[in-house]
């Protein structure tokens, strides 16, 4: 009997090790952290020990694995430009103090260098399009300066696009909704610049109209299925069926109330395969090329059970490889697929 417990111990710790050594050598690209804002609210430092303080720290994005993170370049309705450049310099702050191990990336060819030599590829997304201030000119300084999407609304509408929270409150009247000529405008100049073309937070009408004039595959970077959790923020069929055939990629957002509707802060945390429910809904509906990763973390009050913080990003490999995904498969979730669209917007 102990001779069998000891040759079953021996197998789990092998498997075990051959799971972490996969998930450490599989590019894992997360599209929404929202550190940056956490950072400068409570002046905390990105590479410093914060566990237990927030959800994401310079040593255990290394020990969860996290090649490349889009940091959210993000303020409320009534902040814009002036805060953005600012927490856009608080990024090139952390870089410039670690060139060691990070390494701000522009491009997907600074992405795989930064991969190569073991350095965390930063890279930032701009969650608002109100934070351009109205004005076209300051999309290209977002680009210059490192920006590689833009969420075209937050929670908040735009005086030219129509957020998912205002459209389902009634707050926009239905003439009014979607996106202006102005934001048809926004959304071309993306598509030149090589600006992906985010579409979390958008109202249905803003979705649609973007669907129809883009001419490179969208992002949707913290986002899931609507079938699961009917909220605003979530995708429906329709829409997770046109991101599939423009080639684009969803990136699930782990938000206990964004993977199940019935979440209150009362109620337990959802478990690991509700999260993995969201990913089969979307490759089972479009295909294994059009979903990643999308945390939200530092963005959130409340995460699936065995994801605590970044260092946990192996428990969803896992969960991944005990569902029966391929290890081929595995690594379009966690990265390649982003990767796809990132070098597709580039082009």
């Amino acid at each position: 009997m102990k001779t069998y417990t000891l040759i079953s111990f021996l197998l789990l710790f092998q498997m075990a090790t051959g799971q972490s050594r996969f998930h450490q050598r599989t590019l894992l690209i997360d599209t929404h952290n929202d550190f940056i804002s956490v950072s400068l609210s409570n002046k905390l430092a990105f590479d410093t020990d914060l566990s237990g303080r927030t959800h994401s720290d310079l040593q255990r994005m290394k020990k969860g694995g996290v090649d490349a993170q889009f940091f959210s370049i993000f303020g409320g309705p009534d902040i814009g430009f002036a805060h953005a450049m600012q927490e856009i310099d608080s990024v090139y702050a952390i870089v410039n103090r670690n060139p060691s191990t990070i390494s701000l990336v522009k491009t997907p060819l600074e992405l795989s260098k930064a991969v190569k030599e073991k350095k965390l590829a930063a890279m930032m997304g701009v969650e608002g399009g109100h934070m351009i201030d109205n004005d076209l000119e300051k999309l290209d300084t977002l680009f210059q300066r490192g920006v590689r999407y833009m969420t075209l609304t937050w929670n908040n509408s735009t005086p030219w696009a129509s957020s998912a929270a205002e459209e389902t409150s009634n707050k926009i009247p239905k003439e009014k909704r979607g996106l202006t000529d102005f934001g048809k405008q926004i959304v071309q100049k993306m598509n030149q610049l090589g600006m992906m073309v985010d579409l979390s937070h958008v109202g249905e009408q803003t979705f649609w109209d973007a669907m129809k004039i883009v001419n490179k595959p969208v992002l949707v970077s913290h986002s899931s299925v609507y079938h699961f959790a009917p909220v605003p923020r979530n995708l429906k069929d329709e829409q997770i069926d046109a991101i599939g055939k423009n080639g684009g990629v969803i990136c699930v957002n782990f938000f206990s109330g964004f993977l199940d509707s019935t979440f209150d802060k009362k109620s337990a945390r959802p478990p690991l395969s509700l999260l993995i429910d969201h990913i089969d809904y979307i490759v089972h509906r479009i295909g294994i090329d059009h979903v990643g990763l999308g945390s939200d973390f530092d963005g959130i009050s409340s995460t699936p059970m065995q994801l605590d913080g970044v260092q946990d990003f192996p428990n969803l490999t896992t969960a991944l490889l005990e569902r029966g995904y391929s290890k081929k498969d595995i690594r379009k979730i966690l990265g390649k697929n982003v990767m796809r669209v990132f070098s597709e917007n580039m082009d």
